[in-house]
C-alpha cells in the first residue's frame, strides 16, 4: 500500500484489509470492516466506510462515498455490505450504499463505469459493464444488467429491472421494467426500438439482431396485448437464449414492462 507523499495523510482503521500496490490519497477516510483490492487507486477525499468490499485495479475519484448507511427507514444498523467488482471506476462524488437484511448487500458489478454524481441505493444489484451516465439515480432494489448504458439524469424507481443490453435515454423517468435488448425514451417512457448499435459493437451478428427486432415487433409494434403478443413469440420463433431471456424477462416482470411503440412521425422505431 503506498500514500501520497503528503502531511495531509488518510485515515486508515487498522482493521481494514488493503491489498497490494493501493493507493490512497490524503484526506481519504478508511473505515473498519473494509477491504480493498489490489492495484485500485483511492482518490483524495473519498470516503469509505465499514461493509465496502472493492474489487482489484478499481479507480475511486474526490468526493465518493462508497458503504455509506442507507436512506431507508426500516434500516436497524444490521451487518450489511456494498461490493465494487474488478476494473470498476467510480467518478466524483458518487454515492453507493451498503444493502439492508432485504437482500444484505449492494452490488456493482466487474468493469462498470459510474460517473460523477450518481446515486445507487440499497439493495440494488448491477451488472457487469454497466455505465451509470452523470446524475443517474438508482432507487432502493434496483436491478440492472449486463451491459445496460443509462444516460445523465435518468431516474429509476424501488424495485425496477433493467435489461441487459438496454439503453435508457438522458433525462428519462424509469417507473417500470425495462426489458433486454432495447432503448427506451420519451415520457411517459416506450420502446424507442433495438440498441442494434450497442449489439453490433458486443459482436451479435445481423442474424441475431433480426431475431431480437422481430420479437420486439411482435410485442411492441404491432397491437397485441402483452399475453397475446408472448403467446406468438412462443409458438412462431424457434428458441434460443435471446428470445428465452425477452420471455422470462417480461413474464417475470411486476408492476409490468414499459409501455409500447407509439408511432411518430411515421418512422418504425427498428428503421436505424
Amino acid at each position: 500500500m503506498n500514500t501520497n507523499n503528503s502531511n495531509a495523510v488518510p485515515y486508515i482503521h487498522p482493521d481494514a484489509k488493503i491489498g497490494k500496490n493501493v493507493m490512497i490519497g490524503p484526506f481519504a477516510y478508511i473505515d473498519r470492516d473494509v477491504e480493498i483490492g489490489d492495484g485500485t487507486w483511492i482518490g483524495p477525499s473519498v470516503t469509505i466506510f465499514e461493509g465496502a468490499r472493492i474489487g482489484k485495479n478499481c479507480r475511486i475519484f474526490p468526493g465518493a462515498v462508497i458503504a455509506g448507511i442507507p436512506q431507508d427507514l426500516k434500516f436497524k444498523g444490521e451487518k450489511t455490505t456494498a461490493e465494487i467488482g474488478d476494473n470498476t471506476t467510480v467518478r466524483e462524488y458518487v454515492t453507493v450504499n451498503r444493502g439492508t437484511s432485504y437482500a444484505d448487500t449492494t452490488k456493482v458489478g466487474k468493469n462498470c463505469l459510474l460517473m460523477a454524481y450518481a446515486h445507487v441505493a440499497h439493495d440494488c444489484i448491477l451488472g457487469d459493464n454497466v455505465i451509470l451516465a452523470n446524475n443517474v439515480n438508482l432507487a432502493g432494489h434496483v436491478q440492472v444488467g449486463d451491459y445496460a448504458i443509462l444516460e445523465g439524469l435518468v431516474a429509476v424507481q424501488q424495485f425496477i429491472h433493467i435489461g441487459k443490453h438496454s439503453f435508457i435515454a438522458g433525462g428519462s423517468l424509469v417507473r417500470k421494467h425495462v426489458p433486454p435488448f432495447v432503448k427506451a425514451a420519451r415520457e411517459p417512457l416506450s420502446y424507442a426500438g433495438v440498441n442494434s448499435i450497442g449489439l453490433r459493437r458486443r459482436q451479435f451478428n445481423a442474424e441475431k439482431i433480426n431475431e431480437i427486432q422481430e420479437i420486439y415487433r411482435i410485442l411492441f409494434v404491432k397491437g397485441y396485448s402483452t399475453s397475446h403478443a408472448l403467446e406468438i413469440i412462443e409458438d412462431s420463433l424457434e428458441p434460443t437464449d435471446e428470445r428465452d431471456a425477452i420471455l422470462d424477462f417480461i413474464k417475470s416482470a411486476d408492476p409490468g414492462i414499459m409501455r409500447g411503440f407509439q408511432q411518430l412521425n411515421g418512422k418504425n422505431p427498428d428503421e436505424d
